[in-house]
């Protein structure tokens, strides 16, 4: 896969977001796609950035609220196919150790 994207997409809302979020979420299932969800959004990845954005849409869709507020910080490396995963890797060699710290 070629193109990978943090995704974070949320109602502007008082209460828990986690239902809409959720939906958002689910909203992916119906692309192409991989991804994982974490604390801060959830990285997408696609083989086409058109395959992306309408997986982005989908979700930024779904939302239930009177405001919507998303964030989409797309890497579409042209030249090369890396996976999320293997970007995180070279961080992790980098490092020399796992890129994770419990508390």
């Amino acid at each position: 896969m070629s193109v990978i994207a943090l995704l974070s997409v949320a109602p502007v809302i008082e209460d828990s977001m986690a239902t809409e979020v959720a939906k958002a979420v689910e909203a992916l299932d119906e692309f192409d796609v991989s991804y994982e969800t974490n604390p801060m959004g959830t990285v997408i990845e696609a083989d086409d950035i058109d395959t992306l954005l309408a997986a982005a849409g989908a979700a930024h869709k779904a939302v239930d609220a009177d405001r919507v507020s998303t964030v989409l910080k797309i890497d579409d490396k042209r030249t090369r196919e890396q996976s999320a995963n293997e970007k995180v890797d070279a961080v992790e060699d980098a490092l020399g150790r796992e890129a994770r710290k419990e508390r």
